[in-house]
């Protein structure tokens, strides 16, 4: 199985090109074959657990460079480092089955044992995405932004707020009398108020509770349908807390923030099937070394982020019912333990051609994202 490998295309779905990714491409290249392996390494496991032989568990694919066999299954190292794949006996009708073999093919096995084998790689993604998240938690990860005071940290000069006299270190308490306790309800207001004089209550050590009134700076926005939306900016940045944790909680936070990406790229991905978000915003693999290599700029942190946020992706782009996807494989196993019989051969092989070409094309498209967004700087 290597549909993981289709799935990879799209792991940066929806989330835009950044600069910085011509240092970043080989360590990119590592990464995403990592994730791949440990998604294969989940059909693989599953597999010998369940009591299926594996034919081939391959790290790469193209030129073997090096094999090993062990029991049943021939272990291969290959010269393209994108991921790996997992065979098993009885995969392809036309390949002739060693007779020791023949009772235990994969598509003679009992459903339950294929749907847990092809459930398994895109759960391994999943399940991987929370250790990921707990180490970026136990390294210490900004956190309290929104929900903290809107504290300055940042003025940037020539903006609205550096000529009202705005400093670092000033505390914004309320906006035209309506109490902002947080930095999100500050930034509300604000931008809610383009080209209209606020007047913002500041507590400043040494100077009390002042009021500067400030005219948020019009701007356009870009959203994620595609659209923009004219709001108020004023040209100020809030510290974040970096926040640490041990181990135990760490572990908690991370399977958190792995349910809040899987809710995310939910959400994307339905967005883009109602075309809400416009298809131009899907990225491939350029777009994620571009991703990853202003990530990798900001620390190991936002690194981890990234690379968990992208798990998460690519354990739910598989689980999509589309032929030669784990989901295809799913939906077409769920239906033969219904009806108590196989779908007819032929179509599920005509499935598979559709499918092959659906996602051949959102390869390309991805591509051609990726370049048009190099081209347009």
């Amino acid at each position: 199985m290597s549909g993981a490998g289709f799935g990879a295309v799209f792991a940066a779905v929806s989330i835009g090109a950044l600069p910085g990714y011509i240092q970043f491409g080989a360590v990119a290249i590592i990464i995403l074959g990592v994730l791949i392996v440990v998604h294969e390494f989940g059909h693989f496991i599953t597999a010998r657990w369940v009591g299926v032989p594996v034919q081939v568990f391959s790290v790469g694919f193209g030129r073997k460079l090096y094999s090993r066999k062990a029991g049943e299954t021939e272990y291969m190292v290959c010269a393209i480092p994108l991921g790996g794949y997992v065979k098993f006996y009885g995969d392809d009708p036309e390949e002739e089955i060693p007779e020791k073999y023949k009772g235990y093919s994969f598509m003679n096995e009992a459903v339950w044992k294929r749907l847990a084998i092809v459930l398994a790689g895109p759960l391994f993604n999943i399940f991987l995405a929370v250790f990921i998240f707990a180490a970026a938690a136990m390294v210490g990860w900004p956190e309290g932004t929104a929900n903290g005071p809107a504290t300055l940290d940042t003025i940037m000069p020539g903006h609205p707020a550096h000529e009202a006299g705005l400093k670092a270190g000033d505390t914004v308490t309320a906006v035209d009398g309506v109490a902002t306790e947080t930095w999100i309800a500050f930034t509300q207001i604000i931008m809610a108020s383009p080209g209209k004089e606020v007047v913002l209550t500041v507590s400043r050590e040494g100077d009390g509770l002042l009021q500067i009134p400030v005219t948020p700076r019009a701007e356009k926005e870009p959203q994620l349908d595609g659209t923009e939306k004219t709001v108020g900016k004023v040209g100020v940045g809030v510290k974040g807390v970096i926040k640490s944790y041990p181990p135990h909680t760490a572990l908690l936070k991370g399977a958190e923030r792995t349910w809040q990406s899987c809710q995310f790229i939910v959400w994307v991905v339905y967005k883009l099937v109602v075309r809400d978000i416009p298809a131009d915003q899907i990225a491939g693999p350029i777009g994620i070394m571009q991703m990853g290599g202003e990530a990798a700029s900001k620390g190991v942190v936002y690194l981890l982020m990234l690379v968990g946020l992208i798990s998460v992706n690519l354990g739910i782009v598989n689980l999509l019912p589309i032929p030669i996807l784990d989901g295809g494989h799913i939906f077409f196993f769920t239906i033969e333990a219904i009806l108590g019989r196989p779908l007819n051969m032929r179509h599920q092989e005509i499935a598979q051609h559709i499918g092959m070409v659906m996602i051949l094309m959102l390869m390309a498209l991805a591509f051609y994202n990726d370049f048009a967004r190099i081209l347009a700087g």
